[in-house]
């Protein structure tokens, strides 16, 4: 969602925004602060930041000066659409000092950079992500996007009207706009210290509530003159300094959301709230979980955001899972259960997860671990002086390191732009504890369990936190003034909206036809009727170890007796068992047992290894591909649950070798619809899986794969994919797709008008290559990530209140909480028991097709059906939960591109 991105710049924006103005006579010189400051091996000394103001300030100076150019325009802060930095100060209201830390702040030693931003860097992209690590190619295309006008489109009238609300609280603007200036000093000021202290002795004119970066000057009220001139005396040589204060234009409130944003953290800190990551938290009301060593902190994700309804706030709950254990108690652990293979364990386990430094509260990634270094070692201050970790600690926040022999961890900053030098952050193990859940965690049935207790937090209790919350800022003289002083109050409870139900689907067997229930559940049913097209299993292979063959015995006769109730024919298979459970024994017997009349490989693992499961796929998917399917021995130990385990096993065997379980009443002929998703490699490149529909039932898909740059999220091979998929939908149809719908997953905001643009582009360009072809597209982006949250609202008879409840699937809001320039909306598809629903975001960024808004929500949701794992809705569309097994697939287990003769199969469900 636009306003819950990377919280780098709303850090470094809070912390000038809480930064008092200094004191007369604290600074011995321009550019150089005599303030004494408390040393930080995590931040080198740097210079002021260098930026360009954008083109209304750049014209005005260069008219000014009298230059044709606006490249001689001061170095300064720019901003667009999103603000990158400004203090706020008011004596005499609480303010925190200066040495506050910011999102990564004080980092440990040798972290940090030079700090030097080129213009380019504070220049916003779309939903304000940043696009300085872009090409010139691709900001040109993100520019041609923003001057686009879009039409929003009308809303759906489908379905049934229902009273709903959603987690957003409506905010109100007193103020009639905010006034942005440009600030200029003759002579030119470098230090952004002194630049400040000339402004603010002048608060008499300018007020005390301001905005201030040290270039650009925010003002919830306008000054008498365009332009404004002040004359100070700088206090280290009484030089004569004239301040030249100029109106560059008037803003709407509703367009400053990034500046409310940070005024609202500093609302969260006065309700004292504390910021990890990029979210609030309170540890006073911590919940502890002694018998797993688990530690939770409850807190609130908050975004200011203007929304099709007006400025809003979104906020919804969230919650902190940390770890009792220190990293240095873990690596203990491991060095005592494997001391031969004690690093490389370590590695293995902590590089990748992110940790928290409770000293500062802040979140750090682990990178790597250094064996070289120590406590003990020595580091080079702000300064230039030399200290060791363990001094460092010890005067900066009184801690006492007790293993001065311990590695320390790493952490690389991301670099802010492309030829930025970057430091690594070095981390001591006994003062960080991780944060999350381990793999083995979410594996433990007993710890989910008990966390869920806590985190699973119901509509009505979501209400009544944001309740709470709204309660606790209205009952804070200090917030209420933080926001009153810029013209904003919040509303008195959560938006209340209209929404749409939309009617239940018909699902299709092959003689029979079923309603699906309330909650789009139609296991019991599935295993009653025969499937569409059902695949006879005549020649197939089960291979298992000695042990497992009373299970793999139970299994093939359990087989024979669920398969012919969903009207698939199975024979007898071969069986075969292995002496030992290695690796090559049962790749060299499944080599000597495939040929050309083979259909299916099942394997029997005792166990569930990473390894022994990517050699098999890799074998079937690859080297000699057949469809495969693997089983972990204890999934089929218990008898009792051995029939309704059996039969999601024979469902999903019939898929991989091209059969057809259920299907829908889909409308639209010549339809093609396409799913994409992107799997990031740690380190290595990146997976693209395109998976597309090959007939009109959308009940057959064909797949390919492409790789592509490391952590590159738009896809460069699209045309081969896009054109490989036509080929084969002329081949099955004899004809070629009139319109095409494709949903593309794992896209955030700040890349909506790049998938517009750059991947519509190549897709389209693949219809050049039919001759005189050119269907209709429309390219939807499918965001599941979201933070939005959406109640049925129910009323209680007895208490004369209105009651919270989980919507059912098919609920759909396309207004108030949706984009004012895009054509979206929300569709919650799934049902759940426990919790709170997650709907799912689409955005329609590029049509050319006639259909309507209608179109969209139904199609989106009768796609929730066709998705072959699960007899009932999944939370995005069958093609993009295809893409993403796919996808995961290769990413994790295969690394290469499978063999195209499986690409019309889902072997990889």
């Amino acid at each position: 969602m636009a306003g819950f991105g990377r919280g780098g710049r709303g850090a470094a924006l809070l912390k000038l925004l809480e930064e008092p103005p200094r004191k007369p006579g604290s600074s011995n010189g321009e550019g150089k602060s005599g303030q004494t400051t408390t040393p930080s091996p995590t931040q080198p000394t740097s210079t002021a930041p260098t930026m360009s103001f954008g083109r209304g300030f750049a014209a005005a100076k260069a008219k000014d000066s009298g230059e044709d150019k606006p490249a001689s325009a001061p170095k300064v802060v720019g901003f667009g659409r999103g603000l990158s930095g400004f203090s706020s100060s008011q004596p005499g209201r609480g303010t925190t000092p200066s040495a506050e830390p910011s999102r990564k702040t004080p980092s440990p030693p040798d972290g940090g950079s030079s700090g030097k931003i080129s213009p380019e860097a504070a220049t916003p992209g779309p939903g304000g992500d940043s696009i300085r690590s872009r090409s010139p190619q691709e900001r040109e295309l993100v520019e041609g996007m923003e001057k686009m006008s879009f039409q929003k489109q009308e809303r759906g009238t489908a379905g049934q009207e229902i009273h709903a609300s959603a987690n957003y609280i409506p905010i109100h603007c007193k103020n009639r706009a905010v006034w942005q200036y440009a600030v200029s000093y003759d002579p030119d000021v470098d230090h952004k210290g002194m630049r400040r202290r000339l402004l603010f002795e002048h608060s008499d004119v300018i007020g005390k509530v301001r905005a201030f970066d040290g270039s650009i000057l925010y003002l919830p009220m306008q000054l008498p003159q365009k332009v404004t001139t002040f004359v100070g005396h700088r206090q280290t040589d009484q030089m004569e300094i004239k301040v030249k204060v100029q109106l560059v234009k008037e803003l709407e409130p509703e367009s400053c959301t990034h500046l409310y944003n940070v005024i609202f953290k500093r609302v969260m800190k006065i309700l004292q709230m504390q910021q990890v990551g990029r979210h609030y938290y309170q540890p006073k009301l911590s919940i502890t979980i002694p018998q797993h060593r688990l530690e939770v902190w409850p807190g609130y994700i908050t975004a200011i955001q203007e929304y099709s309804g007006g400025l809003m706030l979104h906020c919804d709950v969230s919650h902190k899972v940390l770890n009792y254990e220190t990293v240095l108690e873990t690596m203990t652990n491991i060095y005592e259960r494997d001391k031969s293979n004690y690093m490389d364990a370590c590695i293995k386990e902590l590089v990748g997860c992110v940790v928290l430094t409770k000293y500062n509260n802040q979140t750090y990634r682990v990178d790597d671990i250094d064996w070289n270094l120590n406590p003990e070692c020595k580091f080079q201050l702000r300064k230039g002086d030399a200290t060791s970790y363990q001094d460092y600690y010890r005067k900066s926040y009184g801690l006492e390191i007790k293993d001065g022999r311990q590695p320390l961890l790493v952490n690389w900053p991301k670099k802010r732009q492309p030829d930025e030098e970057v430091r690594p952050i070095h981390l001591i193990p006994e003062l960080c504890c991780r944060t999350g859940l381990t793999d083995k965690m979410r594996e433990d049935f007993k710890v989910m369990k008990d966390l869920s207790q806590h985190t699973r937090v119901t509509p009505n209790q979501r209400h009544l936190s944001f309740r709470k919350f709204i309660e606790n800022v209205a009952a804070s003289q200090e917030a209420t003034q933080e926001l009153a002083d810029w013209g904003l109050e919040l509303d008195k409870g959560i938006l209340q909206l209209t929404a749409r139900q939309l009617q239940r689907e018909k699902i299709l067997f092959q003689n029979n036809t079923i309603m699906a229930t309330a909650e789009a559940d139609w296991g019991r049913e599935l295993s009653k009727n025969s499937v569409i097209t059902p695949v006879d299993l005549n020649s197939w292979l089960i291979i298992y170890t000695r042990r497992d063959q009373q299970r793999a015995s139970d299994f093939m006769n359990s087989m024979k007796e669920v398969c012919p109730k969903m009207g698939i024919r199975i024979g007898q298979p071969i069986m075969c068992a292995i002496q030992d459970d290695r690796t090559q024994t049962y790749l060299a017997k499944i080599r000597d047992a495939i040929n050309p009349g083979l259909q299916m490989v099942v394997a029997i693992f005792p166990t569930s290894r990473d390894d022994r499961y990517s050699a098999f796929k890799k074998l079937c998917c690859i080297e000699a591909p057949i469809p495969s399917q693997a089983i972990i021995s204890r999934t089929i130990s218990q008898k009792q649950k051995l029939r309704s385990v059996t039969q999601k096993i024979a469902l999903q065997l019939n898929c991989k070798m091209g059969g057809e379980l259920w299907a829908l009443n889909i409308p639209l002929k010549g339809l093609m619809v396409v799913g994409i998703d992107v799997y990031h490699e740690k380190n290595q490149r990146s997976i693209g899986a395109f998976v597309a529909s090959m007939n009109s039932t959308l009940t057959r898909w064909f797949s390919r794969v492409c790789f592509q740059q490391q952590q590159q999220e738009l896809i460069d091979g699209l045309k081969v994919c896009m054109t490989a998929s036509l080929r084969k939908y002329h081949e099955v149809n004899h004809s070629l797709p009139e319109k095409i719908v494709i949903y593309r997953d794992g896209v955030g905001d700040g890349q909506l008008a790049m998938v517009a643009t750059y991947e519509k582009e190549q897709l389209s360009q693949c219809f050049s290559y039919f001759d005189n072809y050119n269907p209709s597209m429309a390219i939807v982006v499918v965001q599941k990530r979201i933070n939005t949250r959406l109640f049925h609202v129910l009323n209680d008879p007895r208490s004369g209140k209105d009651n919270l409840g989980n919507p059912m699937p098919g609920m759909v809001v396309d207004h108030t909480i949706t984009r004012r320039n895009w054509h979206d909306f929300f569709l919650v598809s799934q049902h759940v028991r426990q919790g709170t629903v997650s709907p799912t975001h689409y955005v329609v960024v590029y049509n050319s097709t006639q259909l309507k808004p209608d179109h969209h929500q139904r199609l989106a949701y009768k796609l929730t059906h066709l998705y072959y794992n699960w007899p009932g809705t999944v939370r995005v569309p069958a093609p993009c939960q295809y893409a993403h097994k796919l996808a995961y697939l290769v990413g994790q287990n295969l690394h290469k591109e499978p063999d195209h003769s499986l690409a019309d199969r889902l072997y990889f469900l």
